[in-house]
C-alpha cells in the first residue's frame, strides 16, 4: 500500500490526538492525585490546628467558670474580649522566658479566632457538646423512712468537639478518661 497517497493532515490529527491523550494521561494519573492529597493535608492540619486552639479556649473556660461551655460563639467572644486571655496571648514566663500564649497560629501564620467557628473545608460549625449529669441522692432518716430526694445536676463537666467533615474529634462527654484528648494524638 502507498503511503505517499495519505493526507498531511491525517497524520496532523493523529498526532494530535496523542498528545491530548498523553495530556489527559499525566494529569489524570500524577497531577490531580497530588494536588488532591497537598489539600487533604492542608484542611486536616488547618482543622486540627482550629479544634486545637477551641480545646485551649475550652481549657481556659474552665479555669474562670469551673465547667465547659457548649457554645461556640460564646467561647470564641470570650477569648477575643477577656482580659486575662490577652494577658496570656502577650505574655511571657518569667522562669523559662517562653510565651504563655497557649493557642497556636494557624496555617496562614496569622491567630484569627473568627475561623475557629467554622471548618476549613465546609464552613460548617464546629460541633460542640457538652455533658449533663443528674445525680440523685435519697436522704433517709434512723428508722429507714425517706426525708427527701435530692437531685444535683451538673452541668460541663466534659466536652466534645467534632470537625464536621471528619477530620477528628477532641474529648468525650461520656469517658473522662478522654477529657481533651485529641483522636490524632
Amino acid at each position: 500500500m502507498n503511503k505517499k497517497g495519505e493526507p498531511w493532515y491525517i497524520h496532523a490529527a493523529l498526532y494530535l490526538i496523542i498528545a491530548i491523550l498523553t495530556y489527559v494521561l499525566i494529569r489524570v494519573a500524577i497531577i490531580d492525585p497530588t494536588d488532591y492529597i497537598q489539600k487533604e493535608k492542608y484542611y486536616s492540619t488547618e482543622s486540627h490546628l482550629r479544634m486545637e486552639n477551641i480545646r485551649q479556649a475550652e481549657i481556659l473556660w474552665d479555669k474562670k467558670y469551673e465547667k465547659y461551655t457548649d457554645n461556640l460563639k460564646e467561647l470564641v467572644n470570650y477569648i477575643k474580649t477577656d482580659s486575662g486571655v490577652a494577658a496570656l496571648i502577650v505574655g511571657v514566663d518569667t522562669l523559662t522566658n517562653r510565651p504563655t500564649n497557649p493557642f497556636k497560629k494557624l496555617s496562614n501564620g496569622k491567630l484569627d479566632f473568627d475561623s475557629l467557628l467554622v471548618s476549613p473545608v465546609s464552613h460548617k460549625p464546629y460541633i460542640l457538646k457538652i455533658d449533663t449529669t443528674v445525680s440523685i441522692d435519697t436522704v433517709v432518716n434512723p428508722s429507714g423512712d425517706i426525708i427527701k430526694v435530692d437531685t444535683v445536676t451538673t452541668i460541663g463537666d466534659l466536652y466534645y468537639l467534632e470537625c464536621p467533615d471528619g477530620y477528628g474529634t477532641i474529648g468525650d462527654t461520656a469517658n473522662p478518661a478522654l477529657k481533651n484528648t485529641a483522636s490524632w494524638d
